[in-house]
């Protein structure tokens, strides 16, 4: 057994060795950090192995660094090669004597990733079906049908060509359409057709990498980008400088280079699964692009498959999601939910007449705090609760009325019946 001497001694040196080697440790790695970032990282080994005398088995991290990168190159390559035959163009052709130019001032921060509009001359004299635009599309079933953005294909005197990967083409049929999430599924009369996988848009990590391929510039078809998810769930009000917005909720911020055309394109992970429909880019910023969740739009695919359309539930109502940030500002009772707000257009009504929400009896400046007994917030927004209803569904939502809180039965009803 040790004397108290001895324990005493021990402990001074068991704390003298971790002092010494804390600075040693410092020391050395902010001079190997240094010498790094001056020589790189393929100098820098060999220099402390010639000069320390100590071998660090440079030439096995360097394989193995350099075996990530190709491997990362792989598999970017391999999803490239396995997903570009279900990516299609969408061209749009239109009778030019039924449109004339109505640009006019864009307000809105972000634009969708959409396609030119010829400008017609004074008078708009032009006439005959010529191609305006284009976008993007990605087939989701091996029989012909086609996920992309609404506004791409949402003018209903347009007339819509699908151009696969092999230059073959096809006439679409739009046969379903939702403005709100602005997703859409168009047809064609083909048979054993590539399609990609969807995958799981909720399991998102920021700094994944993800791949988006597109038509772009209405021009390059499958032009490929690489970049990482540079954010999640963000709130997206997005314009095309012709009157035309639409509020995007949860979207995925990416880094990946987009361009105009791109609308409607597949986000991709490294697993070559479908995790966002690219949609809208940034004016004022660089490399801030946006697409919506691809879990957003799997019970659209499920319902054209099942019904020929889209069948989904409505609320009915316009708000926005309150965060701690809102609360403060705008000195509300509470720091989430949902606040049925109207638009800052004539038409953009907080309740919607005759709605489901109207019918129940909620109010303009009501908080909804839970959809049957699940709390509204970021992460949880009122239409991703509302998605996971039917229509005919009842739901019970607790909502803040000047103070007070109340339960609200509502009768969710299809959308597009009204």
């Amino acid at each position: 057994m040790l004397e108290k001497k001895d324990v005493s001694k021990t402990k001074k040196f068991v704390i003298m060795t971790c002092v010494i080697a804390f600075v040693f440790g410092t020391v050395f790695g902010g001079m190997a950090g240094v010498i790094t970032g001056i020589f790189g990282q393929s100098h820098i080994l060999p220099w402390l192995e010639q000069n320390m005398g100590v071998k660090l088995l440079s030439q096995d991290l360097t394989d193995w660094i350099q075996t990530l990168q190709v491997e990362e190159e792989s598999a970017t390559i391999g999803v490239v090669q396995e997903a570009s035959p279900a990516v299609v163009s969408i061209v749009i052709s239109k009778d030019l004597s039924k449109y004339y130019s109505s640009t006019g001032p864009n307000i809105f921060p972000f634009d969708f990733f959409g396609f030119s509009w010829p400008f017609l001359g004074e008078g708009g004299s032009e006439s005959g079906v010529q191609e305006i635009g284009g976008g993007t599309g990605f087939i989701v079933s091996s029989d012909g049908l086609i996920l992309t953005n609404n506004h791409v294909v949402e003018d209903d005197e347009a007339e819509y060509t699908v151009m696969l990967n092999d230059g073959t083409s096809y006439k679409a049929e739009v046969v379903g359409q939702d403005s709100l999430l602005d997703i859409a599924i168009v047809k064609i009369e083909a048979e054993n057709l590539p399609a990609l996988e969807l995958g799981d848009s909720d399991s998102l990590k920021i700094g994944q990498t993800v791949i988006a391929i597109g038509y772009a510039l209405s021009e390059y078809e499958n032009t490929v980008t690489k970049g990482v998810i540079s954010g999640i769930n963000r709130r997206v009000v997005a314009g095309d400088g012709y009157g035309r917005s639409e509020v995007i909720e949860e979207a995925i911020q990416t880094d990946a280079a987009i361009n105009p055309g791109n609308s409607g394109g597949p986000l991709l992970n490294l697993s070559g699964q479908v995790i966002g429909v690219n949609t809208a880019v940034s004016r004022e910023g660089q490399l801030l692009g946006f697409a919506i969740p691809i879990n957003s739009a799997k019970k659209i695919v499920e319902s054209v498959r099942e019904y020929g359309r889209i069948v989904r539930p409505w609320l009915g109502v316009r708000y926005v999601i309150i965060t701690q940030e809102t609360a403060k500002e705008n000195k509300l009772p509470v720091n989430y939910g949902a606040l049925i707000l109207r638009g800052s257009g004539e038409l953009e009504l907080a309740i919607v007449p005759a709605g489901p929400a109207d019918k129940a009896g909620l109010q303009e400046n009501d908080i909804i705090l839970e959809v049957d007994g699940t709390r509204v917030d970021q992460d949880n927004t009122l239409a991703k609760l509302i998605a996971a209803y039917s229509p005919g569904d009842t739901v019970t939502l607790k909502i803040l009325r000047k103070g007070e809180e109340e339960e609200v039965s509502v009768l969710l009803e299809e959308y597009g019946e009204n």
